[in-house]
């Protein structure tokens, strides 16, 4: 019963009205006119309509099987991911030099959320090898890139992460994986990690595993850690498979979401790795995936309520229950269609808002990691990383309840299985923990983040705001509707940065208990300025007469909520931080 229709329209609009991508000095970015990427959207958009997400709901019933060390993926899995390599769709946003086509990241990015939103646990297969070659070109050997990227970029072999082990999920120093070093520059791999996205499936012709292990002179804690390359089946001298190595899939996790995508337990048993980037700098390697890997979670978060909110608001249309207050809308019919409510009304319309204001939030901040990369723009690069765990962390919270919501849409027949609305809030609940737990990301946002180089970046970002707010205050429209609420939502923001520098040093628990509200309150402010932007292309496009105005006046109707019914929560959330850390802590533990 599911539907998705990707979409495109939207997505333009933020891409080349509110970005202005093509007009951007960012290098690439000037072939990217409307008609081009139109054309790449247009695909993905059917790839993912009409061969991901038909697939999703036979994943989530179907699931992957373990049977004698092989993993089998659902009915139709294979299929589909044969048609993703013959498009090349791994290889958009990577090298030439690979087999890549070279184009933006920010591409990449679009067309990663329509995949999502088609067939979240497919997805994951091509996304985590896409992370795995980022770590490969970034601190690989020219022979491990040579070696690997061309096969991994192609699809024909595919990549994990192996990091958490079950005694320490975040805290990676008590890591017990051990790396043995041979007379030959390999490493001996022993150890077992445990919840293993892809770990093992029939997709690929090999898994390039890229594990986190302890090598001796290390020390203790997250300084000893190293980051290894471990392929599933070793290679031989001209590069053709060889024989398998010593890692396996001893279980598969039994999970409540995702379940087209094998999570499994992998164990190492003296198998055969290669050290990938400096010994002992492995947790440095790891974290310069981070901002795209977060990014990409972020991402799952909004993507996954785009389709719950799609289905939710086609029932809605169609369901007839009950008559409007102010008279039938549906007189010749028993009674109304379920969106003339109000309370329903309210419900699609935080999904709506919600889905619209992160997509522009994360372009925005894939185009910053584009201008970064490919311009070498540290300030660009420091906003973005000061904003990666708001868009991770908040993204995926009002991600997760926008899945839960569309499913109130439709009641009853939301919670049982045969609309397929349960499946969209299960898959949406992994996103909250997975490339660091939501609690972790509000505690490096504010432990780190805000006062990073001296609190430049966050400075950076206020004065973002107050300037976008100054430019365009002669609107007078747009000051009332948009620009007042967003000033007023930043004083929050900036009297909730002023609380922890005033309180951070002599009593931390008072700002680590606020931590949580801070990471919400910086969401709802950066969404608040998307749509503060999207507001004045809107108007810019009606001014000019533009031919879908309708398009246009929905934009702007839509934003008018957000910044009324959604935006206001900074208060709340400044409320709670400015509390202080003893109604947190007064309780002892003892006394739960």
């Amino acid at each position: 019963m599911q539907n998705y229709t990707a979409p495109t329209k939207d997505a333009q609009f933020v891409l080349h009205e509110v970005l202005e991508i093509s007009k951007s000095d960012i290098p690439g970015y000037a072939d990217l006119d409307r008609d081009f990427t139109d054309a790449i959207l247009d695909a993905a958009g059917k790839m993912s309509s009409e061969i991901l997400a038909p697939l999703n709901a036979v994943g989530d019933t179907e699931g992957c099987r373990l049977e004698n060390g092989v993993v089998s993926t659902p009915k139709g899995f294979k299929k589909a991911f044969e048609a993703v390599k013959e498009g090349g769709w791994n290889g958009l946003d990577l090298p030439e030099e690979y087999g890549g086509q070279g184009l933006p990241y920010l591409v990449g990015t679009v067309v990663g959320e329509f995949f999502v939103s088609g067939n979240m646990a497919f997805n994951m297969y091509q996304g985590l090898t896409h992370g795995a070659i980022g770590a490969i070109l970034t601190h690989g050997t020219d022979e491990q890139k040579a070696t690997y990227v061309p096969k991994m970029l192609s699809l024909d072999w595919t990549g994990t992460m192996n990091l958490t082990e079950a005694h320490c999920g975040t805290d990676l120093g008590l890591m017990r994986t051990k790396a043995e070093p041979q007379k030959d520059g390999s490493y001996k791999i022993t150890g077992e990690k445990i919840f293993i996205s892809s770990g093992e499936h029939d997709l690929a012709e090999n898994i390039i595993h890229l594990v986190l292990a302890k090598a001796p002179g290390g020390g203790e804690g997250t300084k000893g850690i190293s980051l290894f390359i471990v392929p599933k089946f070793k290679l031989k001298a001209d590069g053709s498979l060889g024989a398998r190595n010593a890692v396996a899939c001893g279980k598969l996790e039994e999970k409540m979401g995702i379940h087209g995508n094998a999570t499994c337990v992998m164990n190492f048993d003296g198998a055969t790795g290669y050290l990938l980037g400096d010994l002992h700098k492995g947790m440095r390697a790891m974290f310069t995936m981070m901002n795209e890997a977060r990014l990409g979670v972020g991402l799952q978060g909004y993507s996954i309520a785009e389709t719950a909110y799609q289905n939710a608001l086609a029932y809605a249309k169609d369901r007839l229950q009950g008559r409007a207050v102010t008279g039938a809308e549906n007189p010749d019919g028993p009674a109304d269609p379920l969106i003339v409510h109000p309370d329903i009304r309210r419900n699609l319309l935080e999904q709506k808002s919600f889905v619209e204001g992160a997509r522009a939030f994360t372009y925005w901040a894939a185009e910053l990691i584009d201008r970064s990369h490919r311009l070498g723009d540290e300030d660009a690069e420091g906003l973005v990383s000061l904003m990666i765990p708001v868009l991770k962390g908040f993204q995926t919270d009002k991600g997760f309840e926008a899945a839960v919501n569309a499913q109130q849409v439709l009641g009853g027949h939301g919670y049982i299985e045969e609309q397929g609305m349960s499946q969209f809030a299960r898959d949406a609940r992994i996103a909250m923990i997975y490339e660091g737990a939501n609690g972790v990301q509000a505690l490096d946002l504010v432990g780190r983040k805000i006062g990073q180089d001296g609190g430049k970046h966050a400075m950076a970002f206020f004065e973002y705001v107050k300037s976008f707010i100054k430019e365009n205050e002669a609107d007078a429209a747009l000051k009332a509707q948009f620009l007042d609420p967003l000033k007023a939502a930043s004083k929050d923001l900036q009297a909730a940065a002023m609380f922890f520098v005033q309180q951070g040093m002599k009593n931390p628990n008072a700002a680590l208990a606020g931590s949580y509200d801070f990471m919400h309150l910086f969401g709802h402010v950066c969404l608040g300025l998307m749509w503060a932007r999207m507001a004045k292309a809107a108007q810019a496009a009606l001014a000019a007469g533009a031919e879908d105005a309708a398009f246009y006046e929905a934009k702007l109707a839509t934003g008018r909520f957000y910044m009324a019914r959604q935006l206001p929560a900074t208060s709340l959330h400044l409320t709670r931080i400015l509390s202080g850390a003893d109604p947190v802590m007064a309780l002892g533990a003892e006394a739960f």
